[in-house]
C-alpha cells in the first residue's frame, strides 16, 4: 500500500531532514591541527589585545610625527559692554552701549628643541616594533600551547581506546572465572580477582575519558570556541614519525633560535627604545626656540565716520562699514620666542638619569632572555634524546609483555596457569601499552618542539 503526502508536509519533512543533517555535519566538524591553529589565531583574545596595543602605539607614532608640524588656532570673541567702557577701535572712554567683535589667528612651530622631537619619533618607532614583537611572542606561544594541547588530545584519545581495550578484555576474563566458579574450576579469590580486574579497568576508562574532556576544553579555550561546540581530531598517521631525528647540535639550534625567536627579538626591541629614551630626556637640559606669527582684525559699532555739513561746520556722524573696519584694524605679527631653562627643580637630571636605569635593566632583560631560550633549547633537545630512548625501552617491554600475555592465556585457557598469574600479566600489558602510547606522541611533540625554536612549520 502507497501512502501519499500532501506537498507541504513533504516539504517540512525534507526540511526537518536537511536541518538534523546540517546539524549532524556541523556537530562533527573535523578539527585538524593547522585549522586548530588558524582558528587561535584568528580568535584568540590575547592576540586581540596585542593587536589592540599594537594599533596604539602605531597613533603615538603618528602624533609624534604631527607634532613636528606647526599648529594653527582661531580666537573669535563677540561682546556687548554697557556703561563706561573702552571704544576697542579708537581706545577712548565713552558711555554707551557697545557691541564688539574681534578675532585672531595664531600659528606656532618649533624650531629647537633640545632635539626632542625626532628622538621622540624614533623611540615611538622602536616602541612600535616592540609591541609588534610582542604580538609575534604571543602567536608563537599560543601555537606552541596548540601543538601541545592537540597532540595531548590524540593521546588521550588512545589512551582511552586502550582503556576500553582493556574493559572488554576484563569482561571476557570475569564471564570466564564466573563460569568456572560455577562449576567448581576456581575459588571465590578467583571470581574476586576478576571482579577487581573489570573494577579497574572501567576506573582506568573513567580516568581517560576526563583527561580527554579536559585536554578537549583548554584547546576550545585557545581556539575560544564555545565548550558545547561539538568537534572530532583528525588523527595523524604516527607510523610515519618512528625515524624522527633525535640527534640535534644544541648550539646549532640555539644560533638559529637566537636570530627568530621572538621573546629575545621583544626584549632587543625594549632595550633599543629604552636606548633612545635616554636622547629625548636630555633634551630637557636645552633651550627649545618657537617660530610664531599671528594676525587679527576688530570691530565696533561704537565707531563712526565723522564728516562736515555742508555748512562746512557742523560734523556729521555715520555708521563705520563692517568690512571696511575690519580691513583698517587688520594687523598681523611674526617672532620668535626662546626659552631657556636655567632651574626646573634637577627634574631634567632625574628624568635622564631614571632613563638610564631603564635601559640597564633593559640589557639585562636582554641578556635574561638569551639565557633562558639557551636554557630551553638544551633542555629541549636532551628531551628528545630522553624521549627517543624512552620509546625504545617502550616499545620493547610492551612486545615482551605481549608475547608474554599471549603464552599466559593458552595456558590459562586450558587451565595451567592460575587467575592471579593471568591478571597479574594483563595488568603488565596493559600498562606497558599505556607507556607506549605516551611515549609515542611524547618523541613526536619533543621533536616539534624542535622545530618550533627552529622556525619550521609544524604540521602532523
Amino acid at each position: 500500500m502507497k501512502i501519499y503526502l500532501p506537498a507541504t508536509k513533504v516539504t517540512i519533512a525534507c526540511l526537518i531532514l536537511l536541518a538534523a543533517f546540517t546539524n549532524k555535519a556541523k556537530a562533527q566538524e573535523v578539527i585538524t591541527l593547522q585549522h586548530a591553529i588558524d582558528l587561535t589565531l584568528e580568535r584568540n583574545l590575547n592576540i586581540k589585545q596585542a593587536q589592540l596595543s599594537e594599533a596604539l602605539s602605531e597613533e603615538n607614532l603618528k602624533q609624534s610625527r604631527y607634532n613636528q608640524l606647526p599648529n594653527l588656532t582661531a580666537g573669535p570673541q563677540a561682546s556687548f559692554n554697557f556703561g563706561r567702557n573702552i571704544d576697542p577701535s579708537t581706545n577712548q572712554f565713552i558711555n554707551q552701549r557697545i557691541f564688539a567683535l574681534s578675532g585672531n589667528v595664531t600659528s606656532q612651530v618649533t624650531l629647537f628643541q633640545g632635539g626632542q622631537l625626532r628622538n621622540q619619533v624614533i623611540e615611538n618607532k622602536l616602541l612600535l616594533n616592540a609591541d609588534r614583537s610582542n604580538t609575534a611572542k604571543i602567536k608563537n606561544d599560543l601555537i606552541l600551547n596548540v601543538v601541545t594541547q592537540y597532540l595531548q588530545i590524540l593521546t588521550n584519545q588512545d589512551l582511552v581506546t586502550a582503556a576500553q581495550q582493556q574493559i572488554n578484555i576484563a569482561k571476557i576474563t570475569l564471564d570466564r572465572a564466573q563460569k568456572s566458579f560455577d562449576v567448581g574450576n576456581q575459588t571465590l579469590a578467583d571470581l574476586s580477582q576478576a571482579k577487581s580486574q573489570q573494577s579497574t579497568a572501567d576506573l582506568n576508562y573513567t580516568n581517560a575519558e576526563n583527561q580527554l574532556e579536559l585536554s578537549i576544553l583548554t584547546l576550545k579555550q585557545y581556539m575560544e570556541m564555545p565548550p558545547a561546540t561539538e568537534i572530532t581530531f583528525e588523527k595523524p598517521d604516527i607510523s610515519k614519525f618512528k625515524d624522527l631525528n633525535a640527534l640535534y647540535d644544541p648550539e646549532v639550534v640555539l644560533k638559529t633560535a637566537l636570530a627568530i625567536n621572538p621573546d629575545v627579538g621583544l626584549a632587543e626591541a625594549r632595550q633599543k627604545a629604552a636606548e633612545q629614551d635616554i636622547k629625548v630626556a636630555r633634551g630637557n637640559y636645552f633651550p627649545s626656540v618657537v617660530l610664531f606669527g599671528q594676525a587679527g582684525s576688530n570691530y565696533s559699532d561704537a565707531r563712526k565716520i565723522v564728516t562736515l555739513a555742508p555748512n562746512g561746520i557742523d560734523p556729521i556722524y555715520s555708521n563705520y562699514p563692517f568690512f571696511t573696519q575690519l580691513s583698517d584694524n587688520f594687523n598681523q605679527s611674526v617672532g620668535i620666542s626662546l626659552q631657556i631653562p636655567i632651574f626646573n627643580r634637577f627634574s631634567a637630571r632625574t628624568a635622564v638619569r631614571k632613563a638610564k636605569i631603564n635601559n640597564e635593566n633593559a640589557v639585562v632583560g636582554v641578556q635574561l632572555a638569551r639565557n633562558n631560550l639557551s636554557k630551553i633549547i638544551y633542555q629541549a633537545v636532551w628531551d628528545v634524546k630522553a624521549a627517543n630512548k624512552k620509546y625504545q625501552s617502550a616499545l620493547q617491554t610492551y612486545n615482551a609483555n605481549k608475547e608474554a600475555f599471549n603464552a599466559i592465556q593458552q595456558r590459562f585457557n586450558v587451565g595451567l596457569v592460575n587467575s592471579l598469574d593471568y591478571n597479574t600479566s594483563l595488568t603488565n600489558l596493559n600498562k606497558s601499552q599505556f607507556d607506549l602510547i605516551q611515549a609515542q606522541y611524547e618523541v613526536v611533540f619533543r621533536s616539534k618542539i624542535i622545530d618550533y625554536y627552529l622556525g619550521n612549520p609544524i604540521t602532523l
